[in-house]
C-alpha cells in the first residue's frame, strides 16, 4: 500500500480503507472561498458494490492499494459476465457486470482495454475514450436549421442515443466519446 494525498485520488484508483477496498467512480476536488479544500468521492466496496460517498481534506494522505494494471482484448459476453483475455499470456478473465458498468455499450470484439486486478480479480475498466460508431436512425435535417448549436437526436449502432448536428444522416460513421456517449466529430474513413 503507498500513502497518497486524497486531491491526487481520479476514477479508476483503488483505496483501502478500514480493510477494505473501494474503486473510484468520481472524484471532485471543492475549493470554496472560505475554509478548508475537499475532496468528495463516489466509490464502490469491490466485496459487496456497495456505493460509499466519502469526504477527506485535499492535503489527508489516504491508501491506495497495489492495483495491476493491463491491457486485456474484449471477447465475449455471457451468463457469467465479459469475458477478456491478456493478449501476451492468452489468460482469460471473466469480469461481472457491475465492473463494467455503462461501458457495456461501447465494447466491441476485439477491443483493446485496460483492466485493473487486484489479486487476480478484475476491479475496475477503462474504455478507449472514442469510438467510432454508425449512426442507424436520426431525424431528417430540417430546412434552414443551420446554425452551429442546434443539435438533433440519433441512434448509435450499439443501440445508445445521442445528439448529433444537422448535417449527419443515417448510415454516417461518427465518433462518440464512451465516458458519456456525446458526438465528438464524423468519423474520417
Amino acid at each position: 500500500m503507498v500513502k497518497v494525498i486524497a486531491s491526487s485520488l481520479r476514477k479508476g484508483n483503488v483505496v483501502e480503507q478500514d480493510g477494505k477496498l473501494y474503486v473510484i467512480l468520481f472524484s471532485e476536488n471543492v475549493h470554496p472561498g472560505k475554509g478548508n479544500s475537499v475532496t468528495n468521492v463516489d466509490m464502490r466496496r469491490i466485496s459487496d458494490g456497495v456505493k460509499v460517498a466519502e469526504r477527506w481534506r485535499t492535503i489527508e494522505m489516504v491508501e491506495k492499494a497495489d492495483v495491476d494494471e493491463r491491457e486485456y482484448q474484449f471477447l465475449y459476453h455471457d451468463a457469467e459476465g465479459y469475458h477478456f483475455m491478456n493478449p501476451e499470456t492468452y489468460e482469460q478473465i471473466a469480469v461481472h457486470e457491475d465492473v463494467v458498468g455503462d461501458g457495456a455499450a461501447f465494447l466491441a470484439d476485439g477491443m483493446l482495454v485496460y483492466l485493473k486486478t487486484h489479486n487476480g480479480v478484475a476491479i475496475a475498466i477503462e474504455l478507449p475514450a472514442r469510438v467510432t460508431l454508425e449512426i442507424v436512425e436520426t431525424e431528417p435535417a430540417v430546412k434552414g436549421q443551420t446554425a452551429s448549436s442546434s443539435f438533433k437526436p440519433a441512434t448509435l449502432s450499439n443501440g445508445t442515443k445521442t445528439m448529433v448536428p444537422p448535417h449527419i444522416q443515417a448510415g454516417t460513421r461518427v465518433v462518440v466519446m464512451t465516458e458519456d456517449g456525446s458526438y465528438v466529430e464524423r468519423a474520417k474513413d
